[in-house]
């Protein structure tokens, strides 16, 4: 099999095949969009399941072998691989079939799992990140078997179940399953397009840290007429620990946080210059008044290249109507940090803590829980997968990707790299602006189908690849 070589005539069939199965194509779609796999709310680990057992059986209609639905201690992960390109590169294939709460309910046009299109929109949870991705990865598996009876590489695919929960059981699985994971490199499909949804490929991903930070007083509410002025109040204590990381300029103040940052080269600041964005058409579509962050660097420098520290969440005290005088016993926050190349989540962690520490007043108690952390991650653009990976875009989509740094975090690729020893390239299709995580998501059909294609011609491309 390994000498089959894609031609006019075999390209020209795929292209049949996908245009006959367009219609089932989209119903199966659907049927995944439907399942309510919330991987962070326990009363969905059924959902969770049910959708990591119709994705194994998807992988089976599409001539995949050695599909398991495997267990790892919370949702499941789903492996399948077809191994019979001999001489050719092999490749690991990572989406995730989970996906983020849908709350506030009230703000989706349509229900989040009954998916609707729109416009050339499918509107539903899940419709961008990822489901769409890992469905094209399917029915492009599908489309070339079906066609050539073959693939023209080796294939083993990780459909994960808690990639939008911190991926907690991951890491352990990968190392127990090392000897059936072995790959030339990974490719992992949850990233988008460029602003304007211009194709584009990701090259860089920013790390992270998540934590909740937890103050507490008093046993139980105080009476504030009684106790003001006695005691310290756990909210103005949590918002002077939380006003103290980070100043008004957008620079964190924890000693040390910046010592291991990798400053972008004049090189790195000139092709993140050349993108085609617009501050102010941006600043509009966001609907805030200014943009705002660290001195010195652009908007795409700052999102992309620059780390960061933001408070998701804040709550405590009295917060139903009317008045109710108390002094609060306890006050909580959800605490994210970016990180970028060389900063180590571990090392900053503990100099995060450390501050905490410092500056917390000794009038209250505190904890810290650690909710989830990873790696960033850097893919040269010149390698030869990316470059790969480009001639497949343009291919398909009509124009030169575009290469940028995105500034959300992947796990998975530092995984990749420490746990199985390869490289990962990010071949991603959602729309830039398709509210991810966010009510009314939507995926373009049109990146979809496309895609598609895409990801077939990039399996050809790779089995041209004389080196990887």
């Amino acid at each position: 099999m390994s000498d089959l070589v894609p031609n006019a005539a075999s390209d020209a069939a795929l292209d049949r095949f996908l245009d006959d199965t367009k219609d089932s194509r989209l119903e199966s779609f659907k049927a995944l969009l439907r399942i309510a796999s919330i991987s962070g709310i326990p009363a969905h680990a059924p959902d969770c399941r049910a959708a990591a057992e119709f994705v194994a059986a998807d992988l089976r209609v599409a001539g995949m072998e050695h599909v398991d639905v495997s267990e790892t201690g919370g949702h499941p992960v789903v492996y399948a691989d077809w191994l019979h390109a001999d001489g050719k590169p092999t490749v690991l294939v990572y989406c995730h079939y989970d996906v983020q709460p849908v709350d506030p309910l009230d703000l989706w046009e349509s229900p989040p799992f009954v998916p609707v299109v729109k416009d050339g929109q499918m509107l539903a949870r899940g419709s961008a990140d990822d489901k769409s991705q890992l469905h094209m990865h399917i029915r492009a598996i599908e489309a070339l078997l079906k066609t050539r009876a073959a693939l023209p590489v080796n294939l083993r695919v990780v459909f994960e179940g808690e990639e939008e929960s911190s991926s907690i059981h991951l890491d352990a699985w990968l190392e127990s399953n090392k000897g059936r994971l072995k790959a030339d490199f990974a490719v992992i499909s949850d990233t988008p397009f460029f602003e304007g949804n211009r194709p584009a490929i990701v090259v860089g991903l920013r790390g992270l840290i998540y934590f909740q930070l937890d103050v507490t007083g008093s046993t139980i509410d105080l009476h504030s007429g009684g106790y003001g002025g006695a005691v310290d109040n756990p909210i103005n204590a949590l918002c002077q620990i939380v006003a103290a990381l980070k100043g008004p300029d957008g620079r964190i103040r924890v000693p040390g946080f910046y010592d291991d940052v990798v400053e972008l080269t004049a090189a790195d600041r000139e092709a993140l210059a050349r993108l085609p964005f617009d501050d102010e058409e941006y600043r509009q579509s966001l609907g805030v008044p200014a943009l705002h962050g660290e001195p010195g660097y652009t908007t795409l420098e700052r999102i992309g290249a620059r780390p960061t520290l933001d408070v998701c969440g804040i709550w405590g005290g009295f917060e139903g109507e009317g008045p109710k005088t108390i002094i609060p016993a306890h006050a909580h926050a959800k605490i994210s940090l970016r990180l970028v190349t060389n900063q180590d989540p571990e090392k900053i962690f503990g100099l995060v803590a450390a501050y905490i520490e410092k500056v917390a007043p000794k009038t209250v108690r505190y904890s810290i829980e650690r909710l989830g952390d990873g790696k960033p991650s850097l893919t040269p653009i010149d390698g030869p997968t990316t470059q790969a990976a480009a001639r497949a875009i343009e291919a398909s989509f009509g124009a030169k990707p575009l290469f940028m740094r995105e500034g959300g975090s992947v796990p998975v690729c530092a995984s990749f790299e420490s746990i199985l020893g390869f490289s990962t390239i990010l071949l991603g299709f959602a729309p830039p602006d398709g509210r991810f995580h966010a009510p009314n998501e939507w995926m373009s059909m049109t990146n979809y189908e496309t895609g598609i294609r895409a990801i077939a011609r990039f399996w050809d491309e790779v089995a041209k690849l004389e080196t990887i």
